[in-house]
């Protein structure tokens, strides 16, 4: 093989490859990862949003701020990945608080209340346990 045949070939392959999508999944998911902290997305009635806080600092914020809020935490549970919280509010409104640890500094947040969601008390919470951190 000659020294046009390869760089032919190689042109080919990368181009290729470009249009395969895999390079453009990559620089996505890199950018997405970067944009997504402190992005806040309202999804199918959960409030989700990425902050750079440990998991147990969170944990230990949305545990303060649920029962400053007055709210009756019901059930909780917690490991080294993941904690969950699940509390009820006047009127029997029921608050689910997730936590996902992403790494040691990012710890995604989703907030559910009842069964179809409440965006503006879902913002609300969150704001609050974020002052906490």
């Amino acid at each position: 093989m000659n020294y046009k045949q390869l760089l032919l070939t190689l042109i080919l392959g990368l181009s290729l490859l470009v249009n395969s999508g895999c390079p453009a999944l990559l620089v996505g998911a890199a950018a997405g990862g970067a944009a997504a902290t402190g992005a806040v997305k309202y999804v199918g009635g959960e409030l989700r949003s990425t902050e750079e806080v440990s998991l147990n600092r969170a944990w230990k914020a949305t545990q303060k701020e649920i029962l400053d809020l007055e709210f009756t935490i019901t059930s909780k549970e917690k490991d080294v990945f993941d904690a969950q919280l699940i509390a009820s509010g006047a009127a029997d409104k029921r608050i689910k608080v997730r936590l996902k640890k992403q790494s040691e500094t990012l710890t995604e947040i989703r907030i559910r209340i009842g069964v179809f969601g409440d965006e503006s008390l879902s913002r609300h919470i969150l704001e609050k346990i974020k002052k906490r951190f």
